[in-house]
């Protein structure tokens, strides 16, 4: 029960940055809900697959991947471009604590000298960061590749 409080908390609060985006990227008013919801169901799935012991990046993959199919069939339903829905349902799912953690440390090193233990927390923080966004951008395009693909897969 612990578990499902939080998950729609957690789902209620991955919406706010999703619509904040979407109002930045100049969303139509009519989509503003779906980019709430996309970016809801995104953050919940990614939460669930964690609790399942999926490593962060994976999960963080095979939800861009739902995020990106949802958008393409929504686009299809509402006759928008996917990037309307997908793009705004991704942002509550960046790295930002891992970035800030590696800058940080980056900061240290050039203020306070080279240390070995600063120099591998800097580096694990940007490589994790860096194989996040790299899921997201890659999960986002899978299923278009997949969806509008032409010819046969095999």
């Amino acid at each position: 029960m612990n578990l499902i409080l939080t998950l729609i908390e957690n789902m209620f609060f991955a919406a706010i940055p999703a619509v904040g985006f979407a109002l930045v990227f100049n969303v139509p008013v009519k989509a503003l809900k779906y980019c709430a919801l996309l970016g809801a169901i995104g953050y919940a799935c990614r939460t669930i697959l964690i609790y399942y012991q999926f490593p962060l990046e994976w999960s963080t993959l095979l939800t861009s991947m739902l995020i990106g199919t949802i958008g393409i069939i929504w686009s299809r339903r509402f006759l928008a471009h996917p990037k309307v829905f997908t793009v705004a349902a991704v942002i509550p799912m960046f790295p930002g604590v891992f970035a800030y953690k590696a800058m940080i440390a980056l900061v240290e090193i050039s203020h306070k000298g080279y240390s070995p233990e600063l120099f591998g927390t800097m580096i694990t923080y940007f490589l994790r960061a860096s194989f996040i966004v790299g899921a997201l951008s890659i999960g986002l395009s899978l299923p278009a590749l997949w969806l509008y693909r032409r010819k046969p897969s095999v």
